[in-house]
């Protein structure tokens, strides 16, 4: 719950608006200002929100300043950086929105094989820096997505079970807390800060960069993409159940009951068809990667098979037009530790009722270098789940809102008996459900998290971004 002095802040916006104005040299967006419909909108289509004000920061010295006046007039805070984050808690009506989508900054040092990028900073404009030297870090798997929302939820992406996840792979952050000082938080330093972003999400203070360790990867990469026959849903499940538990760490195998969008490498009569889609990356060397990837080929009898070498940064925005800004967005996860045929049917019989052809059900393989991680060593707890099973929900008309909301709870309802009980901070809803799915976001670590907040921000400057997903 908000304090009333969050309360009483929208009473006294024009002094938020005034002082922020006498101290950023970024620009600060009010209701008026002719920029105001542009600054409030988030990636997803279905957030609807007016915060009092939207301070676009330039700087890290903009931050701290921001902070200062949020800790002097107490509007609700809430901070976007990419603003991809589905559940929308970037804005907050009558709030400051702290926003560092301008901050862009990106550094790669290929002989520490590090980066250090701004938390405005998207997958894809980091892939970009990193790969001109043949390196990279986990990422999500649309490139559209700011580095900071997916790196402090956790960060799952097609190189998981060999690198682990974005937030396994963060060597410092810098961040701003709530007395506006700011820190570098490493295992060296304020390493409670540093634990907690490491898979805690918000409301810890406002990370302003991220040094990120590196690895060797493309500029080519090999893929597996094969489309099987949706009647074959179940088998090709089962069958895929199987490959995964024996894939090698330099594969981590997806699944995805979708319908293929028209691409001119996929025979005209399949477009918007109901297909089983199966993907994998090859974490290694190309050459290397024929006996690794081939399981992912021979699940059944496939309609159309595109695997073969291509360009890391392309395989990462590969599903970028298909999710575009201003697409309306719901998606819940679910950790499960095994795939039964029970389970499997389960998820073919929510798939059939699925509303709209862009949504989708994913299952990803999670294991490997993210499981030797251990459940206390960072925010993150799902440590030990075999795979995560994601039910998104994807649309562009508004008169669909109630119908496909509707289909990603009722499934996610329906696959509940088959969870470990633990969800996925980035894939949980909007963030009025926040609240009731904390406990199963941050598992044992939640009493922790919740005393490293309340130690470096007492006074609940950032209570409205700590209460969202």
């Amino acid at each position: 719950m908000l304090t009333e002095g969050h309360r009483l802040a929208a009473e006294s916006e024009h002094e938020v608006v005034d002082a922020l104005r006498r101290s950023l040299q970024g620009d600060v967006i009010d209701r008026g200002h002719p920029e105001y419909e542009q600054a409030r909108r988030v990636w997803n289509g279905l957030i609807d929100r007016h915060p009092a004000v939207v301070a676009r920061c330039a700087s890290t010295a903009d931050v701290v300043e921001a902070v200062r006046v949020a800790r002097t007039h107490r509007p609700v805070v809430t901070i976007r950086g990419g603003g991809h984050q589905v559940a929308g808690s970037a804005v907050r009506d009558d709030g400051l929105v702290v926003d560092l989508s301008g901050m862009k900054g990106v550094h790669v040092d290929p002989t520490s094989r590090t980066a250090r990028a701004q938390a405005g900073v998207t997958w894809g404009e980091l892939d970009r820096a990193t790969q001109l030297f043949g390196l990279a870090t986990p990422g999500g798997e649309v490139s559209l997505t700011g580095i900071a929302g997916l790196t402090l939820g956790g960060g799952m992406g097609l190189l998981q079970r060999r690198f682990g996840l974005s937030c396994d792979n963060v060597r410092s952050i810098e961040i701003v807390t709530a007395d506006g000082v700011v820190r570098t938080a490493s295992r060296q330093q304020h390493p409670d800060l540093f634990w907690g972003a490491r898979g805690g999400g918000r409301g810890l203070g406002v990370v302003t960069s991220f040094e990120f360790d590196l690895h060797p990867l493309g500029p080519e990469v090999a893929t597996a993409q094969v489309l099987y026959p949706y009647e074959d849903a179940e088998a090709v499940l089962r069958a895929f159940r199987d490959v995964a538990a024996a894939a090698p760490e330099t594969v981590s195998p997806e699944l995805a009951l979708f319908s293929i969008p028209p691409d001119p490498d996929v025979p005209e009569e399949l477009h918007w068809s109901k297909v089983v889609l199966v993907a994998g990356v090859y974490a290694g060397p190309s050459d290397e990667a024929d006996e690794a990837l081939a399981p992912l080929r021979n699940l059944g009898s496939p309609l159309t098979d595109l695997s073969g070498p291509r360009r890391y940064v392309e395989v990462q925005s590969d599903l970028d037009d298909l999710v575009p800004d201003g697409i309306r967005a719901y998606m819940k996860s679910h950790f499960v530790d095994e795939l039964s045929d029970r389970a499997i049917a389960t998820i073919v019989a929510c798939d059939a009722d699925r509303p709209t052809p862009l949504s989708l059900i994913v299952i990803r393989t999670l294991g490997g270098a993210i499981a030797r991680v251990g459940p206390d060593e960072s925010a993150y707890p799902h440590r030990s789940a075999t795979y995560n099973v994601s039910v998104d929900a994807f649309w562009d008309d508004p008169a669909l809102d109630a119908a496909a909301i509707g289909w990603a709870r009722s499934a996610w309802d329906a696959m509940t008996p088959f969870s470990t009980g633990g969800v996925y901070v980035n894939f949980s809803g909007l963030d009025d459900e926040a609240d009731q799915l904390r406990a199963a976001v941050l598992g044992s670590n939640q009493g922790r998290l919740d005393r490293i907040r309340a130690d470096y921000d007492p006074d609940g400057v950032f209570e409205a971004a700590a209460h969202a997903p």
